[in-house]
């Protein structure tokens, strides 16, 4: 057994004895929101792995938008009063879960993160982290754009919710890689709360004041959504670079026909499935890894039919 999951399995022997003995062994499921394609794709993903976890149940909650962090931090602090064998979660503000986990840690409830890191506070807190090395997904989203449009120009980059664990690595890698390996004018980064109609709209914005720009990041599916559909209107679909990041319908149409060069996308489902097995087999006291990478991938229009794209497409 290797250092993380000794360290990870000492940590739970005495957590996993009380959730156990959860009346309803029930695992909660809190996501950032629930209106997103992304987190409904998280929801299948451990709707499959709950199959398998004999005598457990789910349920799936997430706020109106991944800006509402009081609604999440109320929902945790729910599934702990109630206790809940076990908790995933998706945590959309580093510090503000914080407390929350660790009333679940002191209820002895085990908590797997996926998608966003929490504090470095709260590490003895949560068991288990799954997520994109979203660090590595920028950097990957960057080298696709400067193999595009090269090393000079301007390049906006569409975020989503400031401070966010995820944003802070992917957007953070994105703009790092631009800056150390070009000589690329950054414009930005804006914001849109992840609300696609705001990220249409800043998008817009963005054209009409840069006339002169080569390339546009979004990073996450409502920004770039957002941004396809002001690419689209503007006229410019095609003739500005555009990346975007996850691979709902809609993005994968924008990929389709050319609107969006490239899409990074995460294993949206492969972060459900394997957040309710990890909390299940946290709960049975069997050792997991405190960090797991569930990956990206670059899809574009000449592999976006490939096994390895149709299996984290959604």
């Amino acid at each position: 057994m290797n250092k993380l999951a000794k360290v990870a399995l000492a940590s739970l022997l005495s957590l996993t004895a009380g959730a156990a003995m959860a009346q309803e062994k029930e695992i909660a499921v809190i996501v950032k929101t629930a209106n997103a394609t992304f987190w409904q794709n998280v929801q299948k993903g451990a709707d499959e792995a709950i199959k398998d976890a004999d005598g457990y149940s789910i349920t799936f909650q997430g706020p109106a938008s991944e800006s509402a962090i009081a609604d999440q931090v109320n929902m945790v602090d729910n599934a702990v009063n109630r206790g809940v064998a076990g908790i995933v979660l998706a945590p959309s503000d580093p510090e503000a879960l914080v407390p929350s986990i660790k009333k679940a840690w002191e209820a002895r409830i085990p908590v797997v993160l996926i998608d966003s890191a929490i504090a470095d506070s709260a590490s003895d807190y949560f068991q288990s982290f799954l997520a994109t090395d979203n660090k590595a997904a920028g950097e990957l989203a960057a080298q696709a754009m400067i193999d595009k449009i090269g090393t000079d120009g301007k390049v906006a980059v569409m975020s989503y919710v400031a401070g966010a664990g995820s944003e802070i690595g992917r957007v953070g890698g994105f703009v790092d890689y631009l800056k150390a390996n070009s000589n690329i004018e950054i414009v930005g980064p804006f914001y849109s709360q992840s609300q696609m109609a705001t990220a249409l709209n800043q998008t817009t914005d963005v054209l009409a004041s840069n006339p002169d720009l080569k390339g546009i990041f979004g990073a996450n599916e409502p920004t770039a959504i957002g941004m396809g559909r002001a690419l689209a209107q503007s006229g410019k679909a095609g003739q500005v670079v555009a990346i975007g990041f996850d691979g709902n319908e809609d993005l994968q149409n924008f990929v389709k026909d050319g609107t969006l060069a490239a899409i990074a996308v995460q294993g949206s489902f492969q972060m459900g499935e394997l957040g309710v097995e990890t909390v299940v087999k946290v709960i049975n006291r069997e050792p997991v890894e405190k960090q797991q990478d569930t990956g990206v991938v670059l899809v574009t229009k000449e592999n976006i039919d490939t096994p390895e794209a149709q299996n984290v497409l959604y």
